[in-house]
């Protein structure tokens, strides 16, 4: 899938510090492409995980490893001004603790060697109408659920043959049944971070005989690994206790399970790191690619701006691999041309 208006309109997101919208493509371009073409072109059809894939396939290939990760993760970007719809919709904001209208993407990252790449994504749909009783306001609820939306994920990219060995997730997505779905179902293994009302066994005999008790009430110990059996699972896993300091020098504490039982502490926390990555591409992604910066109205040219939004970042992720320069830095040399073009262009006008 190698669209020429996706490159314009990609590369147009990396370069603008704006908004972004048809007619100022079509104005950058000195009017080379219609504001028109660039209207059809977001309306025309639904981009999909599908499409994403077919563009980051070829480097996939090239760097993916037996023993590579993924990792899952949800963003909530802030679209206040927007009409609502089903997918411009208000969602709880765990970060902000309220409830903002924006979107939100369910996102897949494979990473290797320093590399980032998007394999996949969902926008979370929220297309169910109803009233709620209390309030007699007009609400909106999605009919597939998150944790739904990512084993549908993990089964396109079961399909796609993408070679990796663990699922890396926060605690929202540490449910029975995702972890079931990798272990059993996929025959992969995950590492995930428990809520600390999570209740485990210690041992089969007490799984038996329904003894669980809560994983903030166990002796667990730093540097080490405790095998459990979490409640509702058939299989046992491994817990490991990471204590670390928050910006504000207090102390936080991380519980999580892995479902290699070989895994020593050490390789549980260092592969659990790269779950930051994904933080980093939702960063990059709302700041260097125009996520909300878009005036569309429709579902579809939405959906397909986030899109290409996302392989924006993809391209960004190339370019830092050619000039060994993270997203932000590229974006400042990119503004600082901008700023001299418009001085120069000022001189020549005053002149």
């Amino acid at each position: 899938m190698k669209n020429s208006l996706l490159e314009l309109y990609s590369d147009y997101l990396m370069s603008s510090f704006a908004q972004t919208t048809a007619t100022g493509l079509s104005q950058l371009l000195d009017h080379a492409v219609s504001h028109d073409q660039i209207t059809r072109f977001l309306g025309r059809a639904d981009f999909t995980s599908r499409d994403l894939w077919s563009l980051v396939k070829p480097t996939v290939r090239s760097i993916e490893a037996d023993d590579g990760v993924l990792i899952f993760d949800d963003t909530i970007e802030e679209i206040p001004y927007t009409d609502e719809n089903a997918i411009i919709a208000w969602h709880f904001d765990h970060c902000r603790q309220r409830t903002v209208k924006g979107v939100n993407i369910l996102n897949c990252l494979t990473v290797a060697d320093d590399v980032n790449i998007p394999v996949a994504f969902e926008i979370v749909r929220k297309d169910l109408l109803f009233c709620e009783v209390q309030t007699r306001q007009l609400k909106r609820h999605s009919a597939v659920t998150k944790n739904e939306l990512l084993r549908q994920m993990l089964r396109v990219c079961q399909h796609n043959q993408l070679r990796y060995r663990t699922v890396l997730t926060d605690s929202w997505f540490s449910s029975k049944e995702n972890m079931a779905f990798i272990k059993v179902e996929l025959q992969k293994d995950f590492i995930m971070a428990l809520k600390s009302n999570r209740t485990v066994a210690l041992s089969l005999e007490d799984k038996r005989q329904g003894r669980f008790v809560r994983v903030d009430a166990l002796p667990l110990q730093e540097n080490t690994v405790l095998p459990v059996y979490i409640k509702g699972l058939s299989f046992p896993v491994v817990l490991a206790k990471q204590v670390f300091t928050n910006k504000d020098d207090s102390n936080g504490v991380l519980i999580l399970a892995s479902s290699d039982l070989q895994h020593s502490y050490d390789r549980i926390t260092t592969l659990y790191q790269k779950r930051w990555n994904v933080e980093v591409f939702h960063k990059s992604i709302k700041s260097n690619t125009g996520l909300a910066h878009s005036p569309t109205r429709t579902v579809r040219t939405q959906s397909n701006h986030f899109f290409a939004s996302i392989y924006a970042f993809f391209k960004l992720e190339q370019l830092k691999l050619k000039h060994h320069l993270n997203h932000f830095a590229l974006r400042s040399k990119i503004y600082l041309k901008a700023l001299q073009a418009s001085y120069a262009e000022l001189q020549r006008l005053s002149a």
